[in-house]
Formats: C-alpha cells, sequence, structure tokens
C-alpha cells in the first residue's frame, strides 16, 4: 500500500514539477500529513524529489531545461545505508561556531539531512545541500555563485574559485567520484576538480567523505592524494593496502 501510495505521488509531483504537502493531502484525503511527510522524506532519500518548505520539488524538473538524464537520482539511489553510516560518523566531527564547507555529493547530502539545527556556518558548492540546509534555521548558509552543473547540481568554474578567495573556512567536508591509491580522490569534470582543490588550499582540516564502492574507480580528473586530507570516514575498514597508505601519510580513517 506505501509503495502504491509513494507511486502516484511520483507521479502527481512529474506532472506538476512540484507540490505542497498541503496540496498533497487534496489527493489523499484519507491518509495523514504525517504519513505523507514521511512518504517525502523516503522518496527524498531515494533521490526522487527535493523537500522543500512545505512541499517537495521533483529532481526530474531540475534537468528538464538542460535536457540531460538524470544522473543525480541514480548517485543518490546507491548504497544508500554505506553512506547514511558515513554520514552518521562524519556528523560526530561537525564543530559548531566554526566556518564549514560542505562540498556536493550525495554522501555529504545525507549528512545535511542529519545535522543538527545549530550555530553553524557553512558554506556549500551543492545546490539541493543549501536547500536542504535552510531548513535548518539557526544554520548560517553561504552558497557559492559560479556554473551549474547539472549531473551533480553543484556549481563550480571560475567565480566559484574566485569567490574562494574572501572565504577561510576551517573544516572541509569533501567528497570525490573515485579513488585509488597511485591516483588519490578523482572527479569528472575538470571545473569541480580546480574548485575542489582550491577549497583545500584554504581549509585548516580536511575531512573525505566516501563510500568503498569508489575505491579502484580513476575518474579523468585528479584532485587530492591521501596526504592532501585529514580524515577519511567510510562504512567500513578498508582494504590493508589502503589502511597502510593512509596510516602512512598520517590520515585517520573514521569507520565506526
Amino acid at each position: 500500500m506505501n509503495s502504491l501510495r509513494r507511486e502516484r505521488i511520483l507521479n502527481i509531483l512529474e506532472q506538476k514539477g512540484e507540490i505542497q504537502l498541503q496540496e498533497l493531502k487534496e489527493f489523499f484525503p484519507d491518509v495523514s500529513l504525517m504519513t505523507l511527510r514521511r512518504d517525502l522524506i523516503t522518496l527524498e532519500k531515494e533521490g526522487h524529489l527535493i523537500r522543500t518548505h512545505g512541499g517537495a520539488v521533483s529532481t526530474k524538473r531540475l534537468w528538464q531545461i538542460s535536457g540531460q538524464e538524470d544522473e543525480y537520482s541514480k548517485r543518490a539511489a546507491e548504497n544508500i545505508d554505506a553512506k547514511m553510516k558515513i554520514a552518521t560518523f562524519a556528523k560526530r566531527l561537525v564543530e559548531k561556531n566554526r566556518s564549514i564547507y560542505f562540498d556536493a555529493g550525495s554522501t555529504i547530502m545525507c549528512l545535511a539531512k542529519i545535522i543538527d539545527d545549530d550555530s553553524f556556518t557553512i558554506i556549500t558548492s551543492g545546490l539541493n545541500i543549501a536547500l536542504e540546509l535552510v531548513k535548518k534555521r539557526n544554520i548560517s548558509v553561504v552558497m557559492l555563485g559560479g556554473i551549474v552543473n547539472s549531473n551533480t547540481l553543484s556549481v563550480s568554474g571560475p567565480n566559484a574559485v574566485f569567490s574562494l578567495d574572501s572565504i577561510n573556512i576551517d573544516i572541509a567536508f569533501m567528497s570525490a567520484s573515485g579513488f585509488s591509491v597511485d591516483s588519490g580522490f578523482s572527479v569528472a569534470n575538470i571545473y569541480e576538480g580546480e574548485l575542489k582543490r582550491r577549497i583545500l588550499e584554504r581549509s585548516n582540516k580536511v575531512v573525505m567523505l566516501m563510500d568503498l564502492s569508489k575505491v579502484g574507480r580513476n575518474m579523468p580528473f585528479t584532485y587530492a592524494k591521501l596526504d592532501d586530507i585529514d580524515v577519511w570516514v567510510c562504512e567500513k575498514r578498508p582494504s590493508k593496502e589502503i589502511e597502510e597508505a593512509a596510516i602512512k601519510k598520517g590520515v585517520t580513517i573514521v569507520c565506526e
């Protein structure tokens, strides 16, 4: 019953693009607002929508203008359990009264969902991450400007890099699309790689959030090696080769 209702919610959302919770209640008069809200939370975790204040917007709508395939939704639905574990571990590393950077990425989106509504100042290049964080009234959110990548819902490019010249970062929570001991942490987009490298330069501490399914995957543009980060948060203990390489470079691995 729940799956059928959520499937219908998705059909309604895809037709309308966005919807308010009260409006959705009109389609399901016998279902409570609390249940519908839980449906939206579940569908958001699966990457189908982004919740807004009092409603939701379909992620497919974000790609309609460019006509590109919804790659972000596919990635957001992958390895959800691992990403939520990583987010839970990483949450302990987010410090109050600090200047914090949240990179774009589905794992860091999980962290944005569960972070406490407290006195954080968070800078981000992720459009959806900014939308998630502004739901929490006590968090001050700074959004970088730049070119929007519709596949990652992130901004990058010269304007984003330039804006970092006046920003100080205490702790940067970063993401990557691939990793190998030889090539390091890599991404598919050269502009995003350049922005990430600049963020590392501006940060006092770098925390990498990346699940181990990306190990052995080399993307075109490397932006960091092991000795460029301080902490790697993953869902379980990595291979002996990676663990030894991390220890050699002074990297702390957090996996519990």
